[in-house]
């Protein structure tokens, strides 16, 4: 209820700090965002092997022409980080704005036009990392040119970071900077992807702001078994226990737990749903309805069901290699996402009950781990700053507080204290059903969303960082 209370307060005076901020000149700089954009896009980044020092010596062209400081900081001289500050006050603790620079590969022969080519058709702009994550880098590198031609009073500094390795390998990007660059980008806050516009229909849903994100975990199921003939089948073959094992284990409905941001999640979706999606979202706090609601979700709303507990999907099953043999060995590999406060361990051991079978053994592994960390805060006035600036840029839009079932950078970063928060640009849920969204075949973002992103991005910049005396 406080929380409900202080908004509109929060929002008031956020609009009152916006009315003294001179507004840019949005044509020109759509104009001159687009032309960077399209320049950015057209750097291939793909990870592996990165080569985002290619991205880092463009955007420290652009910075450095304006008289913005600039460090490039690098373990790999292929993949460096690219690092920028402009002073405030030293009133509060510094923002930072990240975008990474790295991309996913392509496969060139599934695309309408070529993927980096930033071709403009449409209303959309074409290629590789139009979604992911070159609108972020591309906004946040536009605010710090308006901060620093405006010359704004900051009662924090504004720190930007084009990162490294996010997409393949966070060695030579955020696991270097936050382990031996971190008094470069020690900040209270930070600004990074993970959120955005949901867009269904051509109507506006709300804005997702990330405050938390699940905890990329991984195992194995490993069965032994007697080896033999394929013309004399075996029901105690490896194959059958690990077999029923994945079914098990795949259609197992782990215990469901909110934290603050997904319980706040849920009551405010269901006020702004359909009364039929309405009374779902309500019935999951009602233990006796609450099973068969996530039985619906887990059929027609994975996404939704994710958010809900810590998630298996087994990805991988390995066995065999001729046709006539039964073999002695099969394996499974589970791609577990994590609630960030959950005990792994604890859950690894919940599995085997579950599972019930001495012959499957669950084997943890350790790669790809990120630190968990509690989620960011929903109360504060760098999230009521966002939420503002949301509302100003597109119309009053209210937004969500979200919890990630992917991984982002900012775990490292909320391990370190920062109040972290992913946003993002305005998408339709359509396109990604047409194949054009992040990581798919294609990639492509409108050209109206890109320009409210970097609007989006200012207002949040200087809700957060600008002096408001």
């Amino acid at each position: 209820m406080r929380f409900r209370l202080l908004l509109p307060i929060a929002l008031l005076c956020s609009s009152a700090l916006f009315a003294q901020i001179a507004a840019p000149d949005w044509q020109k700089v759509n104009e001159e965002g687009m032309r960077h954009f399209q320049a950015i896009v057209q750097i291939d980044s793909t990870d592996p092997p990165g080569n985002e020092t290619r991205v880092v010596e463009y955007v420290k062209k652009v910075l450095e022409a304006e008289g913005i400081p600039v460090i490039v900081a690098a373990k790999d001289p292929a993949r460096a980080n690219l690092i920028a500050r402009i002073k405030g006050n030293g009133a509060k603790r510094p923002l930072l704005i990240m975008g990474h620079s790295d991309t996913v590969k392509v496969d060139p022969s599934k695309w309408s036009f070529p993927p980096f080519g930033a071709v403009r058709n449409g209303g959309y702009v074409y290629g590789r990392g139009t979604l992911d994550d070159k609108p972020n880098l591309t906004a946040a590198m536009m605010t710090m040119l308006l901060l620093k031609r405006s010359g704004i009073p900051l009662d924090r500094d504004v720190i930007f970071v084009s990162e490294a390795g996010e997409e393949a390998s966070t060695g030579p990007g955020i696991g270097y900077l936050t382990q031996e660059r971190w008094s470069d980008i020690d900040a209270e806050i930070c600004l990074a992807e993970g959120g955005g516009v949901k867009r269904t229909g051509g109507k506006m849903q709300y804005a997702a702001i990330q405050t938390t994100e699940k905890q990329p975990r991984a195992a194995k199921l490993i069965v032994t078994g007697p080896s033999g003939h394929g013309s004399r089948p075996l029901r105690n073959s490896a194959i059958l226990h690990l077999s029923r094992a994945v079914e098990t284990i795949a259609m197992w409905d782990p215990p469901m737990r909110f934290n603050d941001t997904t319980r706040y999640y849920f009551e405010k979706l269901a006020n702004m749903s359909s009364p039929q999606d309405a009374a779902r979202y309500k019935g999951l706090f009602d233990p006796a309805k609450s099973p068969a609601i996530r039985e619906y979700l887990a059929e027609n709303d994975p996404g939704t069901y994710s958010m809900l507990h810590t998630s298996i999907s087994p990805n991988i099953i390995q066995a065999g290699f001729q046709v006539n043999v039964i073999p002695s060995t099969a394996e499974a590999t589970l791609d577990i996402r994590a609630l960030p406060d959950e005990d792994i361990d604890a859950f690894y051991a919940l599995m085997e009950k579950v599972i019930n079978d001495p012959a499957v053994k669950v084997v943890p592994e350790t790669r790809n781990q990120r630190p968990g960390a509690p989620p960011s805060s929903i109360d504060s006035p760098a999230f009521h700053a966002i939420e503002a600036a949301y509302a100003k840029v597109y119309s009053g839009l209210p937004s969500l507080p979200v919890m990630a079932t992917g991984a982002t950078d900012m775990a490292f970063l909320r391990a370190k204290g920062v109040q972290c928060y992913g946003i993002g640009a305005l998408r339709d849920d359509e396109d990604a059903l047409k194949g054009f969204g992040a990581h798919s075949d294609q990639e492509r973002i409108l050209e109206e969303s890109l320009y409210k992103h970097f609007q989006f991005i200012w207002e949040a910049t200087t809700g957060i960082a600008a002096s408001k005396k």
